[in-house]
């Protein structure tokens, strides 16, 4: 394919990924339901994709610099396809898990390496595209995911077969799309040395990201993790449609956000990002410890809006200061950031609702976000009164730079 199309292509691709990274948010909640499992295991099956996408990304994350993009692309998207068809046939909550787990090494393998390629392939004079692709894709992937298979859990009985069989036939289309697509990187010589690599003059600029990474993600995991539960045990809304539909709203506003902020310089959006963050975790905690459901819904909408602004700013804050054969290992270590906050957090507040109770407990995440967000906040201006050189998009041989 043309460059062009490679780009669109690959773009859709990662966003189809996602998509499927999305989808067993409101099954488990109806999987628990029809399979009576305990409460817990909503939250460790989320738990364990995010460990599995760590791992993988500290093995493979940085390999499509030496292997190329294509190769790395097409192995991951091979073990995706694997869990989709386990998803589809799953027996039990256990076989989920395992599905889980298969899911979280092919996400680990292929979004360092898929941010990296949209980057590159983007226009020449509109490189900035390809850093806001690489925030927007996930987003919406993720809420599109959440929201079909929440129909779909309304209205069939089966709705985990037919949701990862389709799933597994767009699986196949992107594997196509990548064999098809333009190689940005060759492969080098030389030992296959898996690192997560952040190059010493990005590290200033890295650092101040972190805890907007760390906020954001927080935030997104309390959405896939948490918000079926919230909405059916605070507010007593078991109906699939609206557990899908929570967490595509919140994460659609991601993306929309992300791309409306796109021609605002890179730091502002992060830091307006974490602003919002801040201030829709605190929305989500009055919603919670009031049970005031309007509250929820824009305490959805505001954090979503935070969301998309912080990750797409932090991206398009470091994506111009790296060289093509750094690019992948720099994202491998701002994904490895972010699946922590993601992960861990999840984990801990599941484990800890059955014997502290799911109001003190969400409501004690939300707070908790609402710290991270302030820490991140106060470094985002910090950075801006420091007198570092903002960043710029500027073509110079091999890089990207910011002058």
């Amino acid at each position: 394919m043309s460059r062009g199309a490679s780009f669109v292509g690959m773009a859709a691709a990662f966003a189809a990924l996602f998509v499927a990274s999305g989808a067993p948010t409101p099954l488990l909640v109806d999987l628990e339901q029809r399979w009576g499992f305990a409460p817990w295991l909503v939250t460790f099956a989320f738990g364990v994709y995010a460990f599995a996408v760590l791992a993988t990304l500290l093995l493979v994350g940085s390999l499509a610099d030496r292997l190329g993009r294509r190769p790395v692309l097409t192995g991951a998207l091979t073990v995706q396809l694997a869990a989709m068809l386990m998803f589809a046939f799953a027996p039990d909550i256990w076989w989920v898990c395992a599905a889980r787990v298969v899911q979280g090494v092919a996400m680990g393998a292929a979004t360092s390496a898929f941010t990296a390629s949209i980057v590159e392939l983007a226009p020449a004079r509109r490189r900035g595209l390809g850093a806001v692709v690489g925030a927007v894709a996930p987003s919406v992937g993720l809420g599109v995911g959440a929201l079909l298979t929440g129909v779909a859990v309304e209205f069939r009985g089966d709705p985990g077969r037919l949701v990862f069989l389709v799933l597994a036939g767009v699986t196949v289309a992107s594997m196509v799309v990548v064999r098809r697509s333009v190689e940005t990187v060759p492969r080098r010589p030389g030992p296959l040395v898996p690192h997560v690599h952040v190059p010493a003059r990005v590290r200033p600029e890295f650092r101040a990201v972190v805890p907007v990474l760390v906020s954001s993600w927080m935030l997104a995991a309390l959405f896939l993790g948490l918000a079926p539960t919230i909405v059916r045990g605070v507010f007593g809304t078991g109906d699939g449609v609206v557990h899908g539909a929570y967490v595509f709203v919140a994460l659609v506003a991601a993306g929309i956000s992300a791309f409306a902020l796109r021609l605002r310089p890179a730091r502002v959006a992060a830091t307006l990002g974490a602003g919002l963050v801040l201030a829709g975790a605190v929305l989500l905690a009055a919603a919670v410890w009031t049970g005031l459901e309007p509250v929820l819904w824009s305490g959805g909408v505001v954090s979503g809006v935070g969301l998309g602004a912080a990750f797409s700013g932090a991206l398009r804050a470091l994506t111009p200061l790296v060289a093509d054969r750094e690019r992948a290992g720099l994202f491998a270590a701002v994904y490895l950031v972010s699946y922590v906050s993601f992960g861990l957090p999840a984990i801990l507040a599941g484990e800890l609702i059955g014997p502290v109770g799911l109001v003190p407990v969400v409501g004690g995440y939300a707070v908790l976000v609402a710290a991270v967000g302030l820490a991140a906040l106060v470094a985002r201006c910090r950075l801006a009164n420091s007198g570092a050189p903002r960043t710029r998009w500027r073509v110079q041989g091999e890089f990207i730079i910011s002058r």
